[in-house]
């Protein structure tokens, strides 16, 4: 038999998950007044926090055993969990925009203010931190390999759409989905399987949390990821209207709120990790999750727009959001290749991330 002891105590002693009880009333609240948007769209963002926590918690004692590689990837996977739900409910409803959105700003947050913030804050306790390069080296590759489909459907055709162009920008997205995922299971293979001997921990900070039993971590995940998933039909059901009513640029919505909302459980155990002197965990969640969604999450839900969305979608970006990405990219790869970090680095890496916040909080609507 399970013991939920652990779980009980962990709510009770993390105020981080104080915020639970409002799963509940979200979920009675879309079923009294559906027409509250702004209200839904608060209540739901301040409930998926905690479940992300809580899906941290729980990944971080799945992932208790393992080395902090492959502790990095399984955190980067589960932690996607969240941000995939949020695209799938978006994509069902048709809202191809949000998706989009939501994709380059994962991309963009994970890249700059989830290891920027890893920088700052193990900076700050720990004077300078070192990590292995190689898993920051592959990790940037990839997104730019990722950059690169990306801007290709983007700029391939230049003139007006017609429906041989929307012909060849769907198949050519169809056909670069399909490339996209064959490159990142080679990615994993390289880097557990053939290559893993170099991309062993640079440091080995112990964690001060006992880790949960197996099947109460399993169980934990299982539940958290069905609320998730509830909680984030609401959300996409009232984020358009909310931002309208609250004056918030679509962009900003989908590249900064939804980005930073999906990726609360990384974020938590990105900056978990580098106050307890864990960089490699934290870099391996950070540019791991980016390139996942990059070169996984984007492509799946391209092939599954053909199931469950009202048309296909394409990986055609709007050209602000393909240069972000680029500039994400370069940033990442710059700042990590030395193995080294303190936390003025990561100031610089933020600033680079609040610039793009700042923007897209200015543009007019009419601008993408």
């Amino acid at each position: 038999m399970i013991s939920v002891s652990p779980l009980i105590k962990e709510i009770r002693h993390n105020p981080l998950l104080w915020p639970l009880v409002l799963v509940p009333i979200v979920l009675a609240a879309q079923a009294l007044r559906p027409e509250a948007h702004t209200l839904l769209f608060v209540l739901s963002i301040m409930a998926i926090v905690p479940l992300a926590a809580l899906l941290s918690r729980a990944t971080e004692s799945v992932a208790a055993k393992t080395g902090d590689m492959i502790g990095g990837l399984l955190n980067a996977t589960l932690g996607n969990l969240t941000e995939l739900l949020i695209a799938l409910a978006a994509l069902r409803a048709g809202q191809y925009v949000l998706v989009k959105a939501s994709i380059a700003g994962a991309i963009v947050t994970n890249t700059l203010f989830m290891l920027g913030a890893s920088f700052l804050l193990g900076g700050l306790k720990h004077h300078v931190q070192e990590y292995n390069r190689n898993n920051a080296r592959l990790q940037a590759g990839l997104l730019f390999l990722a950059t690169v489909a990306l801007l290709v459907p983007s700029v391939a055709v230049d003139a007006a759409p017609t429906a041989a162009t929307a012909k060849f920008t769907q198949t050519l997205s169809l056909c670069l989905s399909v490339l996209l995922i064959v490159t990142y299971g080679l990615g994993l293979l390289f880097a557990l399987k053939t290559h893993g001997e170099l991309f062993a921990g640079a440091d080995h900070g112990e964690s001060e949390e006992e880790p949960w039993s197996l099947g109460l971590s399993l169980t934990t995940l299982a539940g958290v990821t069905v609320l998730v998933a509830l909680v984030s039909e609401i959300f996409v059901e009232s984020v358009q209207q909310a931002a309208t009513a609250l004056g918030i640029s679509p962009p900003f919505v989908g590249f900064i709120i939804v980005a930073l909302v999906g990726a609360a459980a990384e974020i938590v155990s990105a900056l978990s990790a580098a106050r307890k002197d864990r960089l490699d965990l934290s870099v391996g969640i950070a540019l791991g999750s980016a390139s996942q969604i990059a070169l996984f999450v984007a492509p799946v839900l391209v092939l599954a727009s053909y199931v469950i969305g009202p048309a296909p979608m394409n990986l055609q970006f709007w050209p602000g959001a393909v240069a972000m990405i680029l500039i994400a990219t370069m940033t990442a790869s710059l700042v990590s290749n030395t193995g080294r970090s303190s936390w003025f680095v990561g100031v610089l890496v933020i600033t680079v991330y609040l610039i793009f916040a700042l923007t897209l909080y200015l543009l007019p609507p009419q601008v993408r």
